[in-house]
């Protein structure tokens, strides 16, 4: 029942506002082009299905492979990114001629002349958004390797450093494939971990190619092992196949557990609270969780949302997030920084704990980035 409430809940609240963007854009496409009546009811019908679009796939999940499934994925996810950037620029410019408008009346009427008319407005949106989605495309897949070093006094004698390799945020699907699989496995094998670990959202709905990459995965060795635990899109896309999935990649899944490596490194994680607004978790005491770690080890924490509380701070050595992908495209950059004190980078906590919070390996949505590289990061900790 409590999954069926969130669902409803959800649907609500994404239908009302990803249904105004949509009301938004019709008014400015019929006060740009001034369609005939039927042509207006054909946009009207056409905008219901791309609205609607994410849902099918939900309700595809995974019972289709095929064609139509993919050219759902990827017409509903692109028009997803059109959508968002030629609202925030429309919102740009009503803002501007707004302030045109004002400053006509109060300082200068001849300033109004300087309005372009609303056809000009549409193609140049159309323009702007055409090359944004082209750059963007070949942004989200520029995977760049970003390295950070740490020193501290937990390693053994015998061992000079510690090198730990953060994925996060794959998201595999029908639009990230096999092809950023064999990407990213590429790049992990070249970096040689000595810890792998996955901070979330690894997998999506409706993934094709499971099998092949559960094999690459599987194949890329850590010399301490290979851990990730969940993020909101697991127990979106359900809990059991995701972890089924994370294993047979070779990672172990922890789930508010603490496990030890090596013999002197100690890797705790909780889950995400998405668990508990589907039903499949109760509450989780993070402070709790981490008592289990001692302080004489190398901490690590994986916490899939980049959100730091404070009686945790001084219990690990460093948190590793994801979940904000810096926005994935900007300007959502700048809204989702209102809601993440730490949306990407490193911070130091104070106490001996620091925060590494990655940009996304892959992408959720649209399959494009703009100004919001993909990364793989790697944590050196030195003596």
């Amino acid at each position: 029942m409590n999954k069926f409430f969130s669902f409803f809940a959800f649907l609500t609240v994404f239908l009302s506002l990803y249904g105004l963007l949509h009301y938004y854009i019709f008014r400015k496409i019929v006060n740009a082009l001034s369609p005939a009546p039927l042509t207006q009811t054909l946009i009207i019908i056409l905008l219901c299905l791309l609205l609607l679009s994410p849902i099918l796939l939900q309700l595809l999940g995974e019972r289709d492979t095929g064609l139509l499934k993919t050219v759902i994925s990827y017409t509903g996810y692109f028009w997803m990114g059109i959508l968002f950037l030629a609202s925030s620029i429309y919102l740009l410019t009503d803002i501007c001629q707004f302030i045109l408008f004002m400053s006509s009346r109060l300082f200068s009427p001849g300033l109004i002349k300087y309005t372009p008319d609303t056809r000009t407005v549409f193609y140049s949106v159309l323009f702007i958004i055409a090359a944004i989605n082209i750059y963007g495309w070949h942004e989200a897949r520029e995977m760049r390797v970003e390295r950070i070093s740490i020193r501290t006094s937990k390693l053994p004698p015998d061992i000079k450093g510690l090198r730990v390799v953060q994925i996060s945020d794959i998201h595999f699907s029908v639009t990230n494939d096999l092809g950023l699989a064999q990407r990213i496995a590429s790049l992990l094998k070249d970096l040689k971990p000595d810890i792998l670990v996955s901070s979330g959202d690894l997998i999506d709905l409706g993934m094709d190619d499971r099998e092949e990459i559960e094999r690459l995965f599987a194949g890329i060795s850590a010399t301490y092992g290979k851990f990730a635990t969940t993020g909101n899109h697991e127990f979106y896309s359900g809990i059991k196949e995701c972890t089924a999935f994370t294993e047979k990649a070779g990672f172990r899944m922890l789930r508010n557990e603490v496990v030890d490596a090596g013999g002197f490194i100690g890797i705790a994680a909780v889950d995400d609270p998405a668990g508990r607004s589907v039903g499949e978790i109760g509450q989780i005491s993070e402070v709790g969780v981490l008592n289990r770690l001692s302080p004489d080890r190398l901490n690590i924490f994986l916490k899939h949302q980049p959100r730091v509380e404070k009686e945790s701070i001084g219990r690990f050595d460093i948190q590793l997030s994801g979940h904000t992908h810096k926005g994935q495209i900007f300007p959502f950059t700048l809204i989702v920084s209102l809601f993440y004190k730490y949306m990407d980078g490193f911070f130091d906590l104070g106490n001996g704990s620091s925060l590494y919070v990655s940009r996304g390996t892959g992408t959720w949505g649209p399959p494009i980035r703009f100004l919001t590289f993909p990364e793989i990061t790697v944590i050196e900790f030195i003596k």
